[in-house]
């Protein structure tokens, strides 16, 4: 059963916008003026939990690693590419704060649908 709470068709565009986003606000410049929690960390964990939430609400059928897998490698690949840049640097500490987001987001969003399910 589908609950009306993952049959919101803007799931999907609100999920890969965020994708884009965290994307381009994690390899602009250290000095471009950016929404902060005030830690880099918290910034992670708060980027993944909310790309979590939209992942599973976005795409509710299958299995969680694949996708906690996808994102996860999501962060990978942001670190990769802000090795790359003259301005940023990678670490594997962000990476563990990506996957803490998914870890809390994932749960989030499993509260959320099965409250959703059982209200319907």
């Amino acid at each position: 059963m589908i609950s009306r709470l993952t049959a919101f068709v803007g799931w999907k565009p609100l999920f890969w916008a965020t994708v884009l986003g965290i994307l381009v606000l994690s390899l602009l410049p250290s000095t471009t003026p950016m929404p902060t929690t005030g830690w880099d960390k918290t910034n992670h964990l708060l980027g993944f939990t909310t790309l979590t939430v939209l992942a599973r609400l976005a795409y509710p059928a299958g299995r969680f690693w694949p996708k906690a897998l996808g994102l996860l490698g999501f962060g990978v690949l942001i670190e990769l590419l802000q090795s790359l840049t003259p301005t940023r640097s990678a670490g594997g500490a962000d990476v563990v704060a990506d996957g803490i987001g998914i870890a809390i987001g994932w749960g989030l969003a499993w509260l959320a649908t099965t409250r959703a399910q059982r209200r319907a």
